[in-house]
């Protein structure tokens, strides 16, 4: 009976000692480790990849942003504000009292299939919209010209970027809107734009946010 409490109590001894190990080892030396590391050969991805803009950070460079109008009274749905660039639809999990536009909980696909009646219906719905929003005096959008990342959303519904056609088409828009000249916002949209990662991996993109900086910049210059 003794031999076993002392073999008992000699194990537990063991296990305790090996938790302490491994928690110190797994819980602070490994985490603080590879946070060193982060912060010394990548800072700006391991903070978070922060965009600033006048000293404050404004968000992400990860992460998409909505632009629209304040809630009227009685209004559910938000309206876009359509002086700044509009970034993707933002599907993700579907709207509800925890899943809103860039105000994600949770964040995925909608996993609706492409023949799905449901899609169908808020894809003609999003790029008739595009087609009014983005048609000024001047310059007519036409349906063939809305390319798909204006009317889907991405998988997780948090894309930060857009397509340049789809920034171009914004362009006329967002430059009456603003009082600016349209070869002045496509400039900065061109300057914005980046290619595809090492030149050969996903597409060339337009960082929404970024843009939108630039934006409030040229509309600041030209006041």
């Amino acid at each position: 009976m003794s031999n076993s409490l002392t073999n008992t109590a000699r194990l537990l001894g063991a296990g305790l000692r090996a938790l302490l190990v491994l928690t110190l080892v797994t819980g602070v030396v490994y985490p603080l480790v590879i946070t060193g590391i982060a912060q010394g050969l990548f800072p700006d991805k391991a903070n978070g990849s922060e965009i600033k803009a006048d000293g404050k950070v404004v968000g992400s460079s990860l992460i998409g942003q909505s632009y629209n109008l304040p809630l009227k009274e009685g209004q559910k749905a938000p309206e876009p504000d359509l002086k700044w660039f509009q970034g993707r639809p933002t599907g993700g999990l579907g709207t509800n009292s925890v899943n809103t536009r860039y105000k994600l909980l949770l964040s995925g696909a909608t996993n609706l299939a492409a023949d799905n009646k449901e899609l169908i219906k808020q894809v003609e719905a999003a790029k008739a919209a595009v087609v009014e929003d983005n048609s000024v005096p001047g310059y007519t959008v036409k349906p063939s010209q809305v390319p798909a990342d204006a009317v889907t959303s991405s998988a997780s519904g948090l894309d930060p970027d857009i397509s340049p056609r789809y920034a171009d088409l914004q362009v006329h828009r967002v430059a009456a809107r603003n009082g600016l000249p349209a070869a002045e916002v496509q400039k900065i949209v061109d300057e914005h734009t980046e290619g595809r990662t090492l030149g050969f991996i996903g597409e060339p993109r337009v960082n929404v946010l970024e843009l939108n900086i630039a934006l409030k910049d040229l509309v600041a210059k030209s006041r």
